[in-house]
């Protein structure tokens, strides 16, 4: 009986503690309910992003080569990316230096000038702290760059690496793709009939995939066999080769990128332009506001931020154009329309995969320099001043 008796006690005892530890878990789950459910699909996102970067990484410092039952890896350091920068590939990537005349030299001193007045103008500020200014440094230096790079490579005996190339498809096409989708969204915005029509068609592009756009422009550009033959002979451009021409060539894949792009650009400014209050625009209408100055002082500052966002994300798909220039245009004439992506995916082809991980290392830093830089200093600044 002593024995049932104490073991009863100890039952009794450690009932109310199990209790309560089963009590304390679901307090802690409850709590943490949102970060519980979400764990695991960020685990599976972490590892399909994080493994990749690490063996791309490694990949990126050595030299692979077949050798007999299968192939071999060669630690190689940073010469892959030597080759880029100063070496047998620097014309590939970098591009060909020209000669510098007096108006490079103006065009490199005073974008030297801005950057250094940015700067200045910051460290004055009274808001200046240690990581902002290791920012501001590597952004001014890779804008520097950029200006330098481009100066040289659109002077005289210059041309175009897979960088500069790159950089054009995002500065020239994603303007002419804003320029356009913000114009049709402000068609579309207003009370005109057929509206609803207009926004499907408009729409329609961002559902077909990019190898079919990159096809559908090959036809129409074809100006001997194409369907619209009889046009180009009608205003005579039948005859024009504008694939072996670097610009024309560079401007027909801005043309498709743009038809693609401008969709998703217009369903996302249309819904800004559509959640604005409408009380403000008739107060300004009222007060004897044209259509330029009720867009200026009124509809603008509204829809600012969400520009800033989509053109952000634009930016960043525009670093990964690789159908259109491969199918339109194969990378030529010679290398004129070969974007970053299309260079590591070339250099991968022919089994140099050290140097088409180092092409990519070098599209991450430029990519995420921009990037952030345009999320600092520009996304961020409109959210805060517009809200």
């Amino acid at each position: 009986m002593s024995s049932d008796r104490v073991s009863a006690m100890d039952t009794s005892a450690t009932a109310p503690q199990a209790l309560g530890a089963g009590r304390g878990v679901s307090a802690w789950l409850d709590r943490h309910s949102s970060k519980v459910f979400i764990l695991p699909a960020v685990i599976v996102i972490l590892a399909f992003s994080i493994f990749p970067l690490i063996v791309s990484a490694y990949l990126s410092l050595t030299r692979f080569r077949l050798a007999p039952g299968g192939f071999e890896l060669r630690w190689a350091g940073f010469r892959n990316f030597d080759r880029l920068l100063f070496g047998s590939e620097q014309y590939h990537f970098l591009g060909t230096f020209g000669a510098v005349g007096w108006f490079g030299w103006i065009v490199m001193l005073g974008g030297a000038a801005l950057i250094i007045w940015w700067l200045v103008r910051y460290w004055i500020s009274g808001r200046a702290r240690v990581v902002g200014t290791i920012g501001r440094l590597i952004t001014a230096t890779v804008a520097f760059g950029i200006i330098v790079l481009a100066t040289v490579t659109l002077s005289d005996g210059g041309a175009f690496g897979s960088l500069m190339v790159t950089l054009f498809y995002i500065t020239v096409g994603c303007s002419i793709q804003f320029a356009i989708a913000l114009g049709l969204a402000l068609l579309c915005a207003k009370p005109i009939r057929g509206r609803s029509f207009f926004r499907v068609v408009f729409f329609m592009p961002l559902m077909v995939t990019p190898v079919g756009i990159a096809y559908m422009f090959r036809m129409l550009a074809d100006m001997s066999k194409g369907p619209l033959e009889p046009i180009w002979s009608l205003f005579g451009f039948a005859d024009v080769a504008w694939a072996n021409d670097a610009w024309a060539a560079r401007m027909v894949v801005v043309i498709g990128d743009s038809w693609q792009w401008i969709a998703f650009i217009f369903i996302v400014m249309l819904a800004a332009l559509e959640s604005q209050p409408r009380d403000q625009i008739e107060a300004a209408q009222l007060d004897g506001a044209g259509p330029w100055q009720v867009f200026r002082d009124v509809t603008w500052p509204t829809i600012v931020p969400v520009a800033a966002t989509v053109m952000l994300i634009r930016v960043i798909e525009a670093f990964k154009i690789i159908d259109l220039p491969n199918v339109l245009t194969n990378g030529g004439p010679g290398i004129a329309t070969e974007s970053m992506t299309l260079h590591a995916f070339f250099a991968w082809r022919t089994q140099d995969l050290g140097g088409s991980a180092a092409i990519g290392y070098m599209l991450l830093f430029v990519a995420v320099v921009i990037c952030v830089s345009f999320f600092n200093l520009v996304v961020q600044r409109q959210k805060a001043r517009f809200t």
